[in-house]
C-alpha cells in the first residue's frame, strides 16, 4: 500500500490513470477521447426527459449507458486539485470497513483501498457499467483484493461499517432523508460519514437529473440535524463529516 503523499500526488499527475482505462475499457480510439469527454456533461442531461417521469434508479440503473462514466471521469479530470480535497479528508478520517456509496467511476474508493488504514473498500453502485469500470480500475492498480463490489448495500451482508463515503449521490435520489437514516443504522459507534449534496438543477437547467422538492430537501436536513453531528474540519470543499448522536 502506499503512504498519503503518494497516492494523492498520482491522482494529481493522472487520475489515477483513469484516461487510459477509459481508453482500454470502453473501448474508444485515443483520438477520440478528449471529445468524448468533452460532450458528456451535455449528453448525459439530453438523455433525461426533464421531469419526474423517469425514476432516478431506472434512470442511473438503464438509460445512462457510459454516458454517466463520462461525464463522471470529465470532472474527475478537470477538477483534480478540489477532488484532491475530498481525498485527503479522506485519509482523516477513513479506516477499517469503508462503504462507499454510488461510488461512480471509483476515484475514492481505490484512494481508499491504497490506504494503510482501510481494511476493506465495499463499493456500492446500482450502475453495473460503474461497478465493472471501478473493478477493471483495481485489477489495473493492484488493489482488487480490497474492493468487492454490490449493487445495494444489503448485498455486502456487513452490519456495521466504520466509515462512509457518499459524494455527489444525495442530490439524485428521490428520499435523500432515507439514504441518511439508512446510513446511520450501518454506522459503527465511532464511524464518520462523509457527505455531500447539490439540491439545485442549475441556473441554466444543467442538472434536470437532481432534486429541488422544498419538501424532500427540508425533511432531508431535518434528518441530518436530528441524527448527526458535524465534526469541523478546515478544507474548503463542500464534503461535510458527520458522526451519529449519541
Amino acid at each position: 500500500m502506499k503512504n498519503n503523499d503518494s497516492i494523492l500526488n498520482n491522482f494529481l499527475l493522472n487520475g489515477f490513470d483513469l484516461k487510459e482505462h477509459l481508453i482500454e475499457f470502453l473501448p474508444i480510439e485515443p483520438s477520440k477521447l478528449d471529445i468524448f469527454l468533452e460532450n458528456a456533461k451535455m449528453e448525459l442531461a439530453n438523455l433525461h426527459p426533464g421531469d419526474n417521469s423517469v425514476d432516478s434508479s431506472d434512470f442511473y440503473e438503464e438509460i445512462v449507458g457510459d454516458k454517466h462514466l463520462a461525464d463522471l471521469a470529465a470532472w474527475h479530470l478537470t477538477s483534480k486539485d478540489y477532488i484532491s480535497k475530498t481525498l485527503k479528508l479522506q485519509q482523516k478520517f477513513s479506516k477499517n470497513l469503508v462503504l462507499d456509496f454510488g461510488g461512480g467511476i471509483g476515484t475514492h474508493a481505490l484512494a481508499n483501498a491504497m490506504s494503510n488504514n482501510v481494511e476493506h473498500v465495499f463499493f456500492v453502485d446500482i450502475n453495473k457499467t460503474n461497478r465493472d469500470f471501478v473493478d477493471f480500475r483495481a485489477k489495473k492498480l493492484g488493489v482488487e483484493k480490497k474492493i468487492t463490489f454490490f449493487k445495494s448495500i444489503d448485498e455486502t451482508n456487513i452490519k456495521q461499517f466504520d466509515s462512509i463515503t457518499c459524494l455527489d449521490v444525495l442530490e439524485h435520489l428521490p428520499d435523500p432523508s432515507s439514504q441518511i437514516d439508512i446510513f446511520g443504522s450501518v454506522m459503527s459507534k465511532d464511524a464518520i460519514a462523509l457527505l455531500n449534496w447539490y439540491f439545485y438543477k442549475g441556473e441554466n437547467y444543467e442538472y434536470p437529473f437532481h432534486i429541488d422538492d422544498d419538501e424532500i430537501v427540508n425533511r432531508f436536513f431535518t434528518v441530518l440535524q436530528d441524527k448527526f453531528i458535524e465534526i469541523f474540519h478546515p478544507l474548503l470543499i463542500t464534503t461535510r463529516a458527520y458522526k451519529k448522536k449519541i
